[in-house]
């Protein structure tokens, strides 16, 4: 079957389970895997990615479903995939949101915040702290500025700074430290 540049839920599912060769590649931090996934997918964080495009592309003709949580990080590495060789790459349409919304089956696991939430967070807290600060610092107003313009940026680029950065913490990294216990990408 040949793929084209994304994939729908009902699509993917019927690939996965006619091409027992299919891979399901879910390029969200250890943490969001662990919360839910899609069974059988391996998980290879974004961040990760590069590390192990050469054990990837050993296999040109595999069939890809690049899976994330809405689809942006899954378009980012679709790019880097295509750009090694992969032409197989099929970005999941809607990402986990789109799986979970159609009630197509999840692994679940212990639960924990999306990347896309933690970045809200982390947003909102830096300009609240920078407004209350400028009540006695003025140039403190320079904070909420750069993070107007790192979310301006970040929504006309789909590619999101403050998300790369949370997800190197130690809370994304999941329970096992370098992804979910049994889930990292054998190829």
């Amino acid at each position: 079957m040949i793929l084209s540049s994304t994939i729908d839920v009902t699509s993917a599912r019927a690939l996965a389970a006619t091409d027992p060769g299919v891979l399901l590649l879910d390029v969200r931090t250890p943490a969001e895997f662990e919360t839910a996934h899609i069974d059988g997918a391996v998980n290879l964080p974004l961040d990760r990615l590069d590390e192990r495009m050469s054990l990837l592309a050993e296999d040109a003709s595999v069939a890809i479903v690049i899976v994330c949580q809405s689809g942006g990080r899954a378009r980012t590495a679709q790019a880097k995939l295509t750009s090694a060789g992969l032409r197989r790459a099929a970005v999941l349409d809607g990402g986990m949101n789109s799986w979970i919304a159609s009630a197509a089956p999840v692994v679940r696991g212990r639960r924990r915040w999306s990347l896309e939430r933690q970045v809200r967070l982390a947003a909102g807290l830096l300009v609240l702290v920078s407004v209350v600060a400028s009540l006695w610092l003025p140039w403190a107003l320079l904070l909420t500025g750069f993070v107007g313009a790192g979310l301006t940026y970040a929504g006309l680029s789909d590619n999101c700074m403050m998300g790369m950065l949370l997800a190197r913490l130690p809370y994304n990294r999941g329970s096992g430290g370098a992804g979910a216990p049994g889930r990292a990408c054998p190829r």
